[in-house]
């Protein structure tokens, strides 16, 4: 589902790497938790499920979303979903894209691999939009996973 079919301008895949202090199990535990995304995403203001579930394929959110003065709300659902192995996520809305969680590691340490890739409308500034969030997003994403790994840590 697409929000308007309108040309739209790509961003580029972006990814970030963490490590974790918390071996696999855990971490994929509290990734899994949709609910409490907003408590580390520095970019998402609240989650709200729009399907039965909260968990897995299917799985559709609303999400209210601001980096700086720039507010929207991106539907979020589920597309993949391998239980302590990664996630995927299907962007809607003035922002479409995909978005993807990939887990490695052990019992003792993880690795969180975050990838983005999305497209901006032309009448949202298009190209230019594009090459200016690459590296806003890349820092508030950056932060985001930091924060997640010190929650899973401290846990």
């Amino acid at each position: 589902m697409k929000s308007l079919d309108v040309p739209h301008c790509l961003m580029g895949t972006i990814r970030i790497t963490q490590d974790i202090r918390a071996g696999l199990e855990k971490t994929w535990q509290h990734l899994a938790d949709l609910a409490s995304h907003p408590t580390w995403m520095k970019d998402a203001e609240g989650v709200e499920f729009l399907s039965g579930s909260t968990e897995g394929i299917g799985t559709r959110m609303q999400v209210p979303t601001r980096v700086g003065p720039f507010r929207t709300t991106d539907i979020l659902e589920v597309v993949s979903w391998e239980p302590g192995v990664s996630m995927g996520v299907e962007h809607h809305g003035i922002v479409d894209g995909f978005g993807r969680f990939i887990l490695t590691g052990d019992q003792n340490q993880s690795t969180v691999v975050w990838e983005e890739n999305l497209r901006f409308p032309w009448w949202w500034g298009g190209p230019i939009t594009a090459w200016i969030a690459g590296p806003v997003l890349r820092s508030i994403w950056r932060g985001n996973l930091r924060r997640f790994a010190r929650m899973v840590a401290d846990a």
